[in-house]
């Protein structure tokens, strides 16, 4: 419902704006450059939409490898410890332990078709054991937020959208992405503790939240220390070597779970391919209402001022053409993954822009959509500060996200 509120406000305010221009700038051209903007963006929807069924193919038959081999099985168990300190009114062996493990991991490998149907079963486990049917209970705030946090090892979509627009390297957000999501998990979490009153100082729980915090700060350390092409050159080679190695992982676990990889792999490119298709009207629809949007001056007009008042508060203002991803993030994915892609076509994929959106687009999930259907599903109405929680774990994500990308691109 907000998504459709979101779309029609693109089309109401883009026909206010162009009219606004008409009568005070005389321009006469406004509405002709917003009909060629909507069928551009048509066009282009469509072009990106064919244009990423190989990639998304690729990975999505990989993933599929991962998944049937027991990966996501293995990081649940890897979890296992940190996670019952971290929903310590779960009961010792109940089924929904499972679930959120399982859940959690599938978000961190981008198993989108495995993540959601795993966290609703999650929610309606969890509910079985809330005393308070309306209201949600400590466990199922603390796992909406790790949710909203977007933590995830393998940006799959992001860098397929990146290669589709041009980039020269996809991936050479993967480490930037990872600190910004990791920020706003760690953010996340650390908030719903304090004020579930979990036991911070339990060794689990300070080796978690402690190396979460190193690696950060290492990383942060070397940008500064090494020269910016060094930083570039090996923040590449340890993504793409990463990447690679996962693949690897993914193929030889398939081969010990004894199962007929290339028919896996086959299974998850054909389930690529379809999500390619399926997204071409959704992508159509939001690329055209955000090209009205920016031909009509309103975009120019929210960012001008924004900048505005940025500099007058003596800041940065490069990050403020990027800003409308992540101002849609915890609204709507797909809006969100429109304002990236307009971002990436308007100053190009390898610019500070598109890879700042890119990062915004990667660091947190879609806060708002992932309330309304994991509570909606159990009828809870009472979410008590599960919305503030997670916007303050998206909040940690895009400022982090602000800052690395000045590390390592600005």
């Amino acid at each position: 419902m907000a998504l459709n509120y979101i779309w029609i406000a693109f089309f109401l305010i883009a026909f206010v704006v162009g009219v606004f221009q008409l009568i005070f700038t005389g321009d006469m051209g406004i509405f002709t450059e917003m009909m060629d903007a909507t069928f551009g963006a048509a066009k282009n929807g469509f072009e990106i939409s064919l244009g990423l069924t190989g990639v998304l193919s690729l990975w999505l038959g990989f993933m599929k490898i991962g998944e049937r081999g027991g990966v996501v099985d293995a990081l649940a168990r890897a979890g296992a410890p940190v996670f019952s300190r971290l929903f310590p009114d779960i009961p010792k062996g109940h089924p929904a332990t499972g679930s959120i493990f399982m859940n959690i991991a599938a978000n961190m490998l981008n198993l989108d078709n495995a993540a959601t149907p795993l966290g609703l079963k999650a929610m309606q486990q969890l509910q079985e054991i809330n005393p308070k049917k309306d209201m949600a209970s400590n466990p199922m705030i603390m796992f909406i937020v790790l949710n909203a946090s977007g933590l995830t090892l393998i940006p799959v979509t992001i860098m397929v959208y990146r290669a589709q627009m041009g980039a020269a390297n996809p991936a050479d957000v993967f480490v930037p992405l990872m600190i910004a999501t990791s920020a706003a998990t760690l953010a996340g979490a650390l908030f719903v503790c304090l004020k579930q009153r979990i036991n911070l100082l339990d060794k689990v729980l300070i080796g978690f939240f402690g190396s979460i915090i190193a690696l950060i700060a290492f990383v942060v350390w070397c940008v500064q220390t090494f020269p910016q092409e060094q930083v570039s050159l090996y923040s590449s080679l340890i993504a793409n070597l990463l990447l690679f190695s996962i693949i690897i992982s993914f193929i030889v676990a398939g081969l010990l779970k004894k199962i007929n990889v290339y028919d896996a792999f086959i299974e998850g490119a054909k389930e690529g391919f379809k999500t390619a298709v399926m997204i071409i009207p959704y992508l159509i629809a939001m690329l055209v209402g955000i090209a009205l949007f920016r031909a009509s001056g309103a975009m120019g007009f929210l960012t001008d001022g924004l900048a505005t008042a940025v500099s007058a508060c003596g800041l940065p203002t490069n990050w403020v053409d990027a800003f409308p991803t992540a101002l849609m993030k915890p609204l709507s994915g797909s809006g969100a993954r429109g304002m990236m892609l307009d971002a990436m076509q308007t100053y190009g994929a390898d610019s500070f822009t598109g890879r700042l959106a890119s990062i915004f687009q990667g660091s947190t999930d879609t806060t708002f959509y992932l309330i309304a259907v994991y509570f909606g599903a159990i009828h809870i109405k009472n979410t008590r500060y599960t919305i503030g929680a997670s916007l303050l774990a998206d909040l940690a994500g895009v400022i982090t996200a602000i800052v690395v990308c000045n590390l390592f691109f600005g």
